[in-house]
């Protein structure tokens, strides 16, 4: 499928939501290649945002991309039967594609737990599912049996993996099914899990630099090792300073210095620190990125 771009969510300085930041955010990434997005993930702070913002959100998304590119909203919560009711609700939005589930934060449930929850979920709508794997936030992980036996289950249809364990991700794409899409979750871990057969990328380095990012993963996904290589190298270094501290504040981060938006978090998440700012700045001044808005100036500052 490609590279699909975990989505932030931008606020004005009073910490609501600005959704004309948003609906240009979109069109922004649609122009620049995107092959997919998903709102209301880990990077779009879904967890800070009430349940009436969840939904205008995913509703903005699918409106302003209006069918140009799929949209998987993430649908997540720890109780089952608030991700089932969820679930629900997503199912009544028009134009939606599918949704992204991950591992129930914080009880920690076993692999019969897991299995169960998900089941619980795919059952309660008819959109796509795919599940999402991020154990270094959920507390847990999903072990690939289980992801083997949700694979039966007919409309879920894929993984985000983020565990970071290329072995545990072999291993998956090794046993699954060929019509099961494996995701690399993490912008580092991109080129192995393709060349291993994953499907592509769902990436927060391409809320900045979506052109790049796709053009990395489409070289990737078509063998053209050699480009896809000189990408990863190029761009590496983003790629990890988006982790320096908590995510989603650095991509934020950079969004601004790019003229995008200005970078406001929701408690309990935070800007970056001074010090994290100017590394970042020096980092993306390296790339030649500021370049373009010192270049088209106002043009630039709200996408």
């Amino acid at each position: 499928m490609g590279c699909g771009t975990a989505l932030v969510t931008p606020f004005r300085r009073d910490g609501s939501v600005d959704e004309p930041a948003l609906h240009a955010l979109v069109n922004w990434q649609i122009e620049n290649g995107i092959s997919f997005l998903v709102p209301c993930g880990t990077t779009g702070e879904a967890s800070t945002l009430s349940e009436a913002e969840w939904l205008r959100v995913v509703e903005l998304v699918v409106g302003t991309t209006g069918g140009r590119v799929p949209v998987f909203a993430g649908c997540t919560h720890n109780a089952t039967h608030e991700a089932v009711a969820r679930a629900h609700k997503l199912s009544k939005i028009h134009g939606l594609t599918g949704i992204l589930s991950a591992n129930p934060y914080y009880n920690r449930p076993g692999q019969e737990g897991q299995y169960l929850h998900f089941r619980a979920v795919a059952e309660a709508t008819k959109l796509p599912v795919l599940l999402y794997n991020i154990p270094g936030r959920t507390g847990t992980n999903l072990e690939p049996a289980t992801v083997l036996r949700l694979a039966e289950i007919e409309n879920i249809i894929g993984i985000k993996e983020s565990s970071g364990n290329i072995t545990q991700i072999t291993e998956l794409l090794t046993t699954a099914p060929r019509s099961f899409k494996v995701f690399a979750g993490d912008d580092s871990m991109a080129l192995p899990v393709i060349a291993l057969g994953g499907a592509g990328l769902i990436s927060v380095a391409s809320n900045a630099i979506p052109a790049q990012m796709s053009a990395m993963v489409g070289a990737a996904l078509e063998n053209d090792w050699a480009a896809a290589r000189r990408i990863n190298r190029q761009f590496f270094r983003l790629m990890q300073a988006h982790f320096w501290e908590p995510s989603p504040a650095p991509v934020k981060a950079v969004l601004a210095l790019l003229g995008h938006g200005v970078d406001v978090l929701r408690l309990p998440m935070v800007p970056v620190s001074a010090a994290t700012r100017r590394k970042l700045e020096t980092v993306v001044g390296e790339l030649g990125l500021l370049a373009g808005v010192a270049a088209n100036g106002e043009d630039l500052r709200m996408f």
